[in-house]
C-alpha cells in the first residue's frame, strides 16, 4: 500500500518538478545528471543504482521513476524508499531491511524445533520482511494443522539489535488437538454407518484413542478414507459405487470436526462369465486358466481382478513373453446384475529400462537398494518385477518411504526407473520387561544396528533375564558377503538354562555359530551353518533320576546344519493368508564327544475365512538319534507349555516314574488348529478372540528301563484365549483344557505371555 501511494505522489510530483524548476530560474535541464544513494549500511550504493529503472542522461519521467520505485520495493531488501529531486540530482533515500540474527521458537511442545525450521524460509542472515514473516507464520500453522491442531496461533516477535540486526521470535500457542467428534454417512442402504467406520483411517475421539492421532482431522486422510470406501465397496460386488463428497466441519467452539460422507452405493453385481483372450502366437491360454482367481457365480471382487493380472503377468513372462500387456475388460448386464470378465493379453510396448536412479538415501549406500531390484539397465521393463521390487527394499526396514516410478527415457522405447527413499533410524536401543507362566518374569536389554555404516549389514547385541533362563548373545550378518546374494553371519552365545522344577537339573551352554544362506529361487530361501558348543549338565539333584545323573558332566558339541524355507505368507509376524514350509536337520559329531542326527520338518497354513477371521493350522515332526552312542538330555525334544497348551513345560513325554522327572524324548511330533477372530470391539483395540486346538506326542529314549513312564499316545487339548496388540507389546492369555492325556503328565490350565519393549 505504502508503494502505491508513494507512487502516486511521485507521480503528481513529476508533473510539478519541470515548473518548479522553471520558476527557481536555475540553469539544468530535465535531465537526470547524477544519482545519489543516501541511507545505505550493508548494501553498495551501485547495487542500489542497478535495480533503477533511471541512469544519468535520463529524463525526470514520472513513469520511470514510478517503475524504479517499485522495482527497488521488489528486490525485498528495503523497509522504505523515497525519490526526491535536488536540481539536476534525483536523490535515492533508502531504509535497509534489517538482517535476522536468530531464529527462535517458544512455546512449542508438540513438534520439534528441527521440525519446525524445515518448514519456514527465514533463516539468520536473511533479510527480514513482514511479508515473509507471514508467510512462513501461515507455513507453521499449516503443520500445526496437519497434526490436528487448528486452534493454535502463532505470533511473530521482532526483537531489535544494534546494526540493524534482529532477532526473529515465532510465538506459539499450540493449543488442543481438533478431535474428530462424529462420523457420519448419508445414502448407504447396505451398510451401517459403524460397518463403514471400520474401513476408514480416520476415528471418532475416544478416552482409549490415546496411542493414535487417527481421530484428529487430517484432510489427507479424509481423502485417503474416500479411496478406502471405494476399495471396499469394489470388493463386495459395488462396481457402481462412488463417493459424492466428504465433508468435514468446525464446531462452533473450534475444538472438533464433524465429518459427513455423501456415497452412492448402486447394485450389486455378481462374476458372468469369466475368460482369456489374447492375440500373441504360440500361447497357450488354456494352461492359463488356472491363474484366474474371479469365479462365475460368485460376487464381484475388483481386488481379485488385480491379483489375477499379476499372476498371468508372471507366468506370460515365465513363458518367454517379455512384452505384455494385460487388461481386464468388463462388460456390465445390469438386469441380471452381473459383469462378464475377459482378461485380454496382448504385446506390450517393447520397452527397456534406460537406467535406474537411486534419490534420498544421505546414508545408506546405492547398491543396498539396486541389490534389492529384480531389474537391471537393459532388462524388458516389467510391472510385475517393479512391484516385487518396491516390497523388497521395503521389507529391508531401512526406510520410512519408498517411491518407485517408471518415467519417459531418451528414447520412446527407454524407461527410467525412479527410486525415492526416505531413510528412518536402524539403531535401536532396547530394553523389555516380560511375564509367562513358561519363563516367569523376564527382562532384556539390546543394542540393534540393521543398517551398519550404510551397508545393510546388521549388528546385535542382547542380553535376557528370565526366573528361568538367561542369555546374552552377539550377532553380525552381511547380506550380501562376497557382493553376491548370501546372506552370512555369525553368532556367540551363553545361555543358562533352569531345568530343576521338571527335570532336577540345570544347563549351561557357551559356543558360537557361522551361518550362511541364499536365495534359490523367489521365497525358497536355503541356510547352512556350523555350530560349536559345550553344554554342562549340572546341579543335577541328589533325589534326580538315575538317567539324568549319567548325564552330569560336560559335552562338547560340533554340528553342521542346513534349513530349507519356503514361504509364502504375507506377513512374517501376523499372517492371515499364505503358508510356510521348513526343513531343519543337523549333525553332529564333526569333531567334540557327541554325534547324532536331528531333523524336523514342519509347515504352517493360514487362510482368512471372513474378514478378520482367520485359520492357522501347524504342525511339526522331528526325530533325533544317537550315531554310536546314546542322545544326551540337552539335545532331546521336550514338550508342553507354549507348544502344547494346556499341559506344562516338558509335561510331555517320557518320565521317570520314580522321581517324576522329565526326560526328554528322540521322537516327536505336533500340531494345532487355531480360529483368531474379532469379539465386536473396535478394530483399532487390536484385541482378538481364539479358539484353539493343541494335539502332539513325544516319545522315545535310548535308555530304557522299567521304572520309565513312556505310552507314545496322542495328547490333545481344546482351549480359548484372547489376544492383544497392546502398545506395550503383544499380550496374550490361554485357557486349555487336555481331552487326550495320561495320568503321568503335568497339566497348566492358563497360560499368559506379556512383553515389551521401549
Amino acid at each position: 500500500m505504502r508503494a502505491i501511494v508513494l507512487a502516486a505522489i511521485l507521480a503528481w510530483a513529476g508533473l510539478a518538478l519541470p515548473a518548479a524548476h522553471a520558476q527557481q530560474g536555475g540553469g539544468g535541464g530535465d535531465e537526470i545528471q547524477d544519482i545519489r544513494v543516501e541511507g545505505t549500511q550493508r548494501i553498495e550504493p551501485e547495487t542500489v543504482r542497478a535495480y533503477m529503472r533511471l541512469a544519468p542522461g535520463d529524463a525526470f519521467s514520472s513513469q520511470r521513476l514510478d517503475r524504479s520505485l517499485k522495482a527497488l520495493f521488489a528486490t525485498g531488501l528495503f523497509a522504505d524508499v523515497t525519490l526526491a529531486r535536488e536540481g539536476d540530482v534525483l536523490v535515492v533515500r533508502v531504509v535497509e531491511n534489517p538482517i535476522i540474527n536468530r531464529l527462535a521458537f517458544e512455546g512449542n511442545k508438540r513438534i520439534e524445533d528441527d521440525e519446525l525450521v524445515k518448514e519456514v524460509r527465514l533463516r539468520p542472515r536473511v533479510v527480514f520482511t513482514r511479508s515473509r514473516v507471514q508467510a512462513d507464520v501461515k507455513r507453521i500453522l499449516e503443520v500445526y494443522r496437519r497434526s490436528g491442531r487448528f486452534a493454535a496461533a502463532v505470533t511473530p516477535k521482532v526483537i531489535q539489535l544494534p546494526q540493524n540486526r534482529v532477532d526473529l521470535v515465532f510465538e506459539i500457542d499450540e493449543g488442543p488437538l481438533t478431535e474428530i467428534s462424529a462420523i457420519h454417512f448419508i445414502g448407504n442402504r447396505k451398510f451401517s454407518d459403524s460397518s463403514l467406520r471400520e474401513e476408514i483411517r480416520t476415528k471418532e475421539s475416544a478416552w482409549y484413542r490415546f496411542f493414535t492421532t487417527d481421530d484428529t482431522y487430517d484432510p489427507d486422510r479424509i481423502g485417503f478414507d474416500r479411496e478406502l470406501l471405494r476399495r471396499f465397496y469394489l470388493s463386495e460386488g459395488y462396481a457402481d459405487f462412488r463417493t459424492v463428497s466428504a465433508v468435514a466441519e468446525l464446531t462452533p467452539s473450534r475444538e472438533s470436526f464433524v465429518v459427513t460422507f455423501t456415497v452412492e452405493e448402486g447394485e450389486r453385481y455378481r462374476v458372468g462369465t469369466v475368460d482369456l483372450a489374447t492375440q500373441l502366437p504360440d500361447l497357450d491360454v488354456e494352461s492359463l486358466r488356472a491363474l484366474i482367481v474371479p469365479e462365475t457365480g460368485e460376487w464381484y471382487d475388483a481386488e481379485e481382478l488385480d491379483e489375477t493380472v499379476d499372476a498371468l503377468t508372471d507366468a506370460v513372462g515365465v513363458l518367454g513373453f517379455a512384452f505384455v500387456d494385460i487388461r481386464p475388460r468388463v462388460k456390465r448386464n445390469r438386469e441380471a446384475r452381473t459383469i462378464d470378465v475377459t482378461f485380454d493379453i496382448r504385446e506390450g510396448p517393447r520397452v527397456f529400462v534406460e537406467r535406474i536412479e537411486v534419490t534420498g538415501n544421505v546414508r545408506t549406500l546405492d547398491k543396498v537398494v539396486r541389490r534389492e531390484v529384480r531389474l537391471v539397465e537393459g532388462d524388458a521393463f516389467n510391472s510385475a518385477k517393479l512391484r516385487r521390487s518396491r516390497e523388497r527394499i521395503d521389507n529391508l526396514g531401512f526406510f520410512e518411504k519408498v517411491n518407485i516410478k517408471n518415467v519417459a527415457g531418451s528414447a520412446p522405447d527407454r524407461s527410467v526407473v525412479q527410486i525415492e527413499v526416505e531413510e528412518k533410524s536402524t539403531g535401536e536401543l532396547s530394553f523389555g520387561v516380560g511375564f509367562s507362566t513358561t519363563q516367569g518374569p523376564l527382562a532384556q536389554v539390546g543394542v540393534v544396528e540393521r543398517n551398519l555404516l550404510g551397508k545393510g549389514q546388521s549388528l546385535s547385541a542382547n542380553l535376557t533375564v528370565s526366573g528361568r533362563q538367561s542369555e546374552v548373545d552377539l550377532g553380525f550378518t552381511e547380506p550380501y558377503f562376497l557382493e553376491r546374494d548370501l546372506a552370512a553371519g555369525f553368532d556367540l552365545f551363553r545361555r543358562t538354562k533352569n531345568r530343576t522344577s521338571e527335570s532336577s537339573f540345570r544347563e549351561r551352554s557357551l559356543g558360537g555359530n557361522l551361518r550362511i544362506g541364499y536365495q534359490v529361487i523367489e521365497h525358497l530361501r536355503h541356510k547352512v551353518n556350523y555350530g560349536l558348543r559345550t553344554t554342562n549338565i549340572e546341579d543335577v539333584g541328589s533325589d534326580a533320576s538315575i538317567f539324568i545323573k549319567a548325564q552330569e558332566g560336560t559335552q562338547i558339541t560340533s554340528l553342521v546344519g542346513q534349513e530349507l524355507a519356503y514361504d509364502k505368507r504375507n506377513n512374517r509376524f501376523d499372517p492371515t493368508d499364505g503358508y510356510i514350509l521348513r526343513l531343519n536337520n543337523e549333525l553332529a559329531g564333526l569333531g567334540g564327544n557327541v554325534r547324532f542326527l536331528r531333523s524336523l520338518v514342519g509347515a504352517a497354513y493360514y487362510y482368512s475365512v471372513l474378514p478378520q477371521w482367520v485359520v492357522g493350522v501347524q504342525g511339526e515332526a522331528g526325530y533325533v538319534f544317537g550315531i554310536a552312542d546314546d542322545v544326551n538330555i540337552a539335545d532331546r525334544f521336550f514338550l508342553g507349555g507354549d507348544d502344547l497348551r494346556g499341559f506344562d513345560v516338558a509335561g510331555v513325554g517320557p518320565r521317570d516314574g520314580a522321581t517324576n522327572d522329565a526326560l526328554g524324548g528322540n521322537q516327536l511330533y505336533r500340531g494345532n488348529v487355531e480360529l483368531s477372530f474379532p469379539i465386536g470391539l473396535p478394530n483399532e483395540f487390536g484385541i482378538s478372540g481364539k479358539l484353539f486346538t493343541d494335539f502332539g506326542s513325544l516319545t522315545e529314549l535310548d535308555s530304557s528301563g522299567s521304572g520309565i513312564l513312556d505310552t507314545g499316545s496322542l495328547r490333545a487339548t481344546v482351549g480359548i484365549g484372547l489376544g492383544w496388540r497392546s502398545p506395550f507389546g503383544p499380550m496374550r492369555v490361554d485357557y486349555a483344557k487336555p481331552y487326550l492325556k495320561e495320568s503321568h503328565d503335568k497339566e497348566r490350565a492358563f497360560r499368559f505371555s506379556f512383553g515389551t519393549n521401549f
